[in-house]
């Protein structure tokens, strides 16, 4: 009981009961003013507009008159039943139409029951009475029906307090059950937290597929712990690819460093091979730590808006003798004036590592084309290459860092020129996407186009 109590959503659904009553209460208390006490308010103000009449008319024309009123006041037209008795000096009743009445004197109001019986059936009248006595002693006692209100004021007397205390029952027991149904949601939650952070990454929060809030924030953390699988796993196959691309290299740095320590001629040849796979190494390590700021979000990016086919037509310029030297036609149709808001040196090596890609791995006789155009506010960069082209199974995985498909085991490279583009795809908010060329391998970059009136190119 002491956990419920200290749950925020038992305290949230008393809070709740709280202000359900309150506003009942609200509800209640005006419809007491609407229904009950107003009506009773003009009935005494009618009788008391009644009663001054009729007391001046004994005053100024007698007894006799003020009998004659009160008789024409029982029969006069009116929604509420007049009521009257007069007693004169003596105590003789004069006129009256009450069934009875306190035989003490009272300054103020009576409420008399005054039912009728009419034909063997009884007719239920509760009168507002207003009681005088005169000077002379003689008593008049006026009022009016007002057995409706009563009969609402009854049932509002002994069904507020039932109403309120059902409506408290009802709060607590259902408050106590949305408490208890939350809770088990809470903790669903709660225990898959728990496993994932004991260490397994596969637990996910149970989905009920109601559709409710409880559901949405599932399906949310679902999709953060899949990133989060997904980054770790990514984590781990980059260490395991570090360390296997690096023990070749190492490996020759170590026996090259041994070897120029040891007496011979060769020892400028060895220190050499070792700067080398020094400086091999060093790159390695460079792309990998660029990529992940990258991706990471901390590479200082400056966006401008810039001419992207000029970018691209330098980009085959840059790569074009390249080309040429391996007997491969090295193309490009692209449309001018394509401008883009992006990082001119990112997008320049994106592109270029794309277009060193493709030269690397077309046989000589062979042709990359690199085009360009715009439509629907979106640009589209393509490059076709008829080389050996990627099987669909390995297409996913050519962005991933040192992933190195099996035509490409014998070809220069560490596997992290494709990584870099993807990473620089998603820092632009483009889409990379690889496809069969048929023959050869097509690669799709498509980013959004901005009018050349919004900025000036880089």
């Amino acid at each position: 009981m002491r956990a419920l109590f200290h749950s925020l959503s038992f305290r949230l659904a008393l809070t709740y009961v709280g202000l359900f009553a309150a506003s009942l209460l609200v509800v209640l208390g005006s419809f007491y003013l609407v229904v009950i006490r107003m009506p009773l308010e003009a009935a005494k103000t009618e009788v008391e507009a009644e009663a001054r009449t009729l007391q001046n008319t004994y005053i100024v024309d007698g007894g006799a008159a003020l009998t004659a009123r009160l008789q024409a006041r029982i029969h006069a037209t009116n929604p509420r039943h007049a009521f009257h008795a007069f007693i004169d000096r003596h105590g003789r009743v004069v006129s009256a139409n009450l069934p009875s009445w306190p035989r003490q004197l009272s300054a103020g109001w009576w409420r008399l029951e005054a039912d009728a019986y009419h034909e063997g059936d009884e007719i239920d009248y509760e009168a507002l009475a207003l009681d005088h006595r005169f000077d002379d002693g003689a008593r008049l006692i006026v009022g009016r029906d007002i057995e409706d209100i009563s009969e609402i004021e009854e049932v509002v007397a002994s069904g507020a307090a039932a109403v309120l205390v059902a409506a408290l029952v009802m709060g607590l027991l259902g408050g106590g059950l949305m408490s208890l149904a939350i809770s088990r949601r809470i903790d669903a939650v709660s225990a898959t937290a728990r496993r994932v952070m004991a260490g397994d990454l596969s637990q996910r929060v149970p989905v009920r597929g109601s559709g409710d809030d409880f559901d949405h924030l599932a399906e949310t953390l679902n999709l953060m712990l899949a990133r989060v699988q997904e980054g770790l796993e990514a984590v781990r196959r980059v260490s395991d690819s570090v360390a296997h691309e690096l023990r070749t290299p190492l490996a020759r740095l170590k026996a090259n460093l041994e070897d120029a320590a040891a007496p011979g001629k060769d020892r400028e040849a060895r220190l050499a091979a070792a700067t080398t796979e020094a400086e091999r190494i060093g790159k390695i390590f460079d792309a990998v730590l660029r990529i992940a700021r990258i991706e990471a979000g901390r590479h200082e990016m400056i966006l401008t808006a810039i001419d992207l086919s000029v970018l691209l037509d330098d980009v085959v310029d840059y790569y074009r003798p390249a080309a040429e030297e391996r007997g491969i036609a090295l193309t490009s149709t692209i449309q001018p004036g394509l401008i883009a808001t992006a990082d001119a040196d990112l997008m320049f090596q994106a592109m270029a590592n794309l277009v060193d890609n493709a030269i690397k791995y077309t046989p000589a006789g062979g042709r990359v084309v690199l085009a360009a155009s715009s439509a629907d506010g979106t640009i589209c960069i393509t490059l076709a290459d008829n080389g050996p082209g990627i099987s669909a199974e390995h297409r996913a995985r050519v962005t991933e860092r040192f992933y190195r498909g099996p035509s490409a085991a014998d070809r220069p490279g560490e596997g992290l020129g494709l990584s870099l583009a993807a990473a620089v795809a998603v820092l632009h908010d483009a889409k990379l996407s690889f496809e069969d060329g048929a023959p050869g391998l097509c690669v799709r970059w498509t980013m959004p186009h901005l009018a050349a009136a919004n900025g000036e190119p880089a």
